[in-house]
């Protein structure tokens, strides 16, 4: 371990108070200690209890649901942090992260509850009538759900130590202790409680989030004479205080990279399972749809107004710390916390600056949730009991399931320890990939009924090795010291890690439709089961598009392609 401590003053946020606070540590605990109360009393012992919730919630619940599962770490803190160090840049993230969703609604939302799986690998396997393919979105769901719970393990570590301080433990670092510990809360009432008691934890860690972060930005603007009644619009008033590298377009990264950047998060927001997986928690495809709805407007409260936040702390970082930008200017460490610095700038009461850093805590909790419930859930349903062991009973499938949450929290937090970038690039190579692999396969297996098994295959693979080679172009060098920064400079700025679905997903749509142009047609029972997913016709409460073909055959094959 003692490798790992030279990083830590990497990861100490310059600025930030690290010291222990009691009240904001009180605050904090009792939060933790209500997460694993709820997740306990709404514990599971079925299959469908831990998987999709016995498909009973709200669209309001889930609406609730969606933006806590949605807004993590990266949205909390990362957000605003890209915003503060690469101004306009990070905009594409806001718009990224936004559009995706309306793209889920238009095109996915009721189509994905119709056909009414437990998993995305579920529908993968089932839709392309292949186990091999069913393995591949199963191993991507759960790669997906440890990239992107280093981010979130990375803002809970740099979060605590504001609140706990430099607390070293069993020869940890401060930050690392923060890492574990919240780690091990988060794996521990996820494994006890399932998605019912995820969802309703993720419903109270969004009330927790947004009134953090909206009180935050509020206090913020008004004790700084930032802003009074609006500050989402105010803030642009301070354009002319703030440095160009804030507000001037592509001072930081070029045109390209904000399109791949933009363009990856939309279309790895379609791809993701634990965002996808919430449609499957409902009982009809009108739920679905609404609760889209109800989650993008709670979404946009947070995005809207992280420009704002951002702009207050990097003026009161510039005021009071130093320059933002240039040579050393603010780090990453100190960007990624930079929502909690601008309360403690301001002096702001230590128990009010304790609530804003509460909320970045429960939003990261809250999106681990989603992501580990997604990969252990591909692990448990579609690889062990749909592949290894198809006579699996629900006791053993739960108990699969749950040490595959252990595992996940395992290596997730020995990764976080010394993790490769800040929050928001962290998360965004998981987009990347999920944009890469999947959201092909949902978008034509929804839409073309023609796309048959090898197009799957083909295409799925394709996507998997296009990520792959800029992950090891960028992201390896950083664990291993004999390489350069970046192996390849030029294949870095075609095809950066950050935005490789721009590149990706074309190309795994042209393979996929020319591999399934030129194979056989699939089925014509998978074609009805396409065709149904698209049916005027209303389902039963509970019903699949898989029931009712085997039922009544489902819509009329006079239909032609779906």
């Amino acid at each position: 371990m003692s490798l790992l401590l030279p990083m830590q003053s990497g990861l100490l946020p310059e600025g930030l108070n690290v010291s222990f606070k009691l009240i904001p540590a009180i605050l904090v605990l009792a939060m933790l200690a209500l997460f694993l109360v709820i997740g306990f009393v709404f514990k599971v012992a079925d299959t469908e209890g831990m998987w999709v919730a016995g498909r009973s919630i709200g669209n309001v619940e889930n609406g609730m649901a969606i933006g806590a599962n949605w807004m993590s770490a990266a949205s909390y803190l990362g957000m605003a942090a890209l915003i503060a160090l690469s101004g306009f840049y990070g905009l594409a993230f806001v718009v990224g992260w936004s559009t995706g969703y309306f793209i889920l609604l238009i095109f996915m939302a009721a189509q994905m509850r119709r056909f009414g799986k437990y998993t995305a690998p579920d529908f993968v396997g089932d839709r392309y009538n292949s186990d091999t393919a069913r393995a591949i979105a199963a191993v991507t769901t759960f790669l997906i759900g440890f990239v992107y719970a280093i981010g979130q393990a990375r803002g809970m570590g740099l979060v605590g130590l504001y609140i706990f301080g430099d607390l070293g433990i069993l020869g940890l670092t401060g930050y690392q202790s923060m890492v574990v510990f919240m780690m091990a809360i988060t794996v521990g009432y996820l494994s006890i409680s399932g998605m019912m008691g995820a969802t309703k934890n993720m419903a109270v860690q969004y009330v927790i989030l947004i009134v953090a972060f909206l009180a935050g930005l509020y206090v913020v603007g008004y004790a700084n004479g930032y802003s009074t009644v609006l500050p989402h619009i105010e803030y642009g008033e301070m354009f002319s205080v703030l440095s160009s590298e804030f507000s001037e377009p592509f001072v930081h990264q070029s045109y390209y990279l904000w399109i791949a950047t933009a363009f990856s998060l939309v279309v790895g927001t379609c791809g993701l399972p634990h965002v996808l997986v919430r449609f499957y928690t409902v009982d009809s495809e009108r739920t679905a749809r609404w609760s889209t709805v109800w989650g993008l407007g709670f979404i946009c409260l947070l995005y809207l107004s992280s420009p704002a936040f951002a702009a207050f702390g990097t003026d009161l970082y510039a005021n009071q710390i130093g320059d933002v930008y240039g040579d050393p200017g603010m780090t990453s460490a100190a960007g990624d916390v930079i929502v909690v610095l601008a309360a403690q700038l301001s002096n702001l009461p230590t128990w009010f600056v304790g609530l804003v850093a509460a909320g970045g805590i429960a939003a990261a909790i809250a999106t681990i949730a989603g992501l580990f419930i997604a990969g252990s859930s591909a692990i448990s349903h579609d690889i062990y009991a749909n592949i290894i062991n198809p006579d699996a009973t629900q006791r053993q499938q739960v108990l699969v399931g749950r040490l595959s949450i252990v595992a996940l929290g395992v290596i997730t937090t020995l990764a976080a320890l010394n993790p490769a970038a800040p929050i928001a690039a962290l998360v965004s190579y998981a987009f990347s990939l999920a944009g890469a692999v999947l959201f092909p396969m949902f978008f034509l297996g929804l839409w073309w009924e023609n796309t048959n098994r090898q197009g799957a295959l083909a295409g799925m693979t394709t996507g998997l090795i296009i990520w792959i080679i800029p992950m090891i172009n960028e992201v390896l060098p950083t664990y291993v010291s004999s390489l350069d920064s970046t192996i390849s400079p030029t294949l870095a700025q075609w095809v950066p890690a950050i935005g490789s679905a721009l590149v990706a997903v074309p190309v795994v749509f042209i393979v996929t439709i020319a591999v399934s142009l030129a194979t056989e047609e699939p089925d014509m029972e998978t074609k009805r089961l396409v065709r149904q997913c698209h049916s005027p016709e209303p389902m039963d409460r509970m019903e699949s598009a898989e029931e009712v073909v085997s039922t009544d055959g489902g819509e009329d094959v006079q239909g032609g392609d779906a």
